[in-house]
């Protein structure tokens, strides 16, 4: 039986690339073929495994040989080897399938707030069993040659989803790159930092995640931490302060309303 984590977060969101689910196989070797095939030189290793996170296309414009001509044809050789390949060329990190479902044993509502995507999020969520843990997914759009909204909309639009707010009490974002913190930082949320991601060594430090985690065993007990440094300042202001009641009403709200 599955057991709940206590204290609990009222709400977590989650990064879905290099946080919940190791895709830097599938993602890495498809954006290589797809420049192959456009005849652009491909970087090394180290430079696609920066791809790994951030909205394909402004990744793309920064490798010499792609410009607005060739964009959308890389773009599009490389959606369809992902469908074809890509989706089954990942997994979800150990453990982490584990902690979701003590997360919700435990009333926290849980999302997904990717740039990725959001039709194939969507496909590489269920694929690894993990839609039914969730209450909302929330990626960008799925024409990738229009302009990304950013990291801040998308985290957002999740808390939007879950019937909360920037700076929501006891809630907090997880991720592996400097543009979850920042899209976690333009809702007022801390972000917890996993290392076992694609940033490079530092980027989440000198980001701002606060604490950075190497295992989930960390994880867990960063949002342990969380809850309970919120819970009692909650209580610390006295009953005529209703926010953490507020908090659990809007998350409960948004687990019976989620995409």
């Amino acid at each position: 039986m599955t057991r709940p984590l206590s204290p609990a977060p009222a709400a977590v969101l989650f990064d879905l690339d290099g946080t919940l689910v190791d895709s830097a196989p599938g993602i890495t070797s498809g954006i290589a073929a797809a420049l192959a095939a456009h005849d652009v030189a491909v970087p090394g290793q180290p430079v696609l495994d920066a791809m790994v996170g951030p909205p394909l296309a402004s990744s793309l414009l920064s490798v010499p040989g792609v410009d607005e001509t060739n964009l959308a044809g890389i773009i599009d050789h490389y959606r369809r080897d992902y469908v074809a390949r890509g989706l089954a060329d990942a997994a979800v990190f150990p453990g982490l399938t584990e902690l979701l479902d003590e997360l919700r044993a435990a009333g926290t509502a849980l999302a997904v707030a990717t740039s990725k995507p959001q039709t194939l999020a969507e496909r590489l969520i269920s694929r690894q069993g993990l839609r039914e843990r969730l209450d909302v997914v929330v990626g960008s759009d799925p024409d990738e040659t229009r302009p990304h909204p950013g990291k801040a909309a998308i985290v957002g639009e999740a808390l939007q989803a879950l019937g909360l707010g920037p700076g929501a009490p006891r809630t907090a974002m997880v991720g592996d790159r400097i543009f979850d913190v920042e899209g976690a930082r333009g809702n007022d949320l801390p972000c917890i930092g996993v290392r076992w991601g694609s940033a490079p060594d530092g980027e989440l430090e000198e980001a701002g995640a606060a604490p950075v985690v190497d295992d989930v065993a960390g994880l867990r007990e960063a949002l342990r931490r969380i809850a309970a440094t919120e819970s009692a300042t909650e209580s610390a202001t006295g009953p005529g302060d209703a926010a953490g009641a507020e908090t659990a009403e809007a998350a409960e709200a948004g687990r019976r309303h989620g995409i």
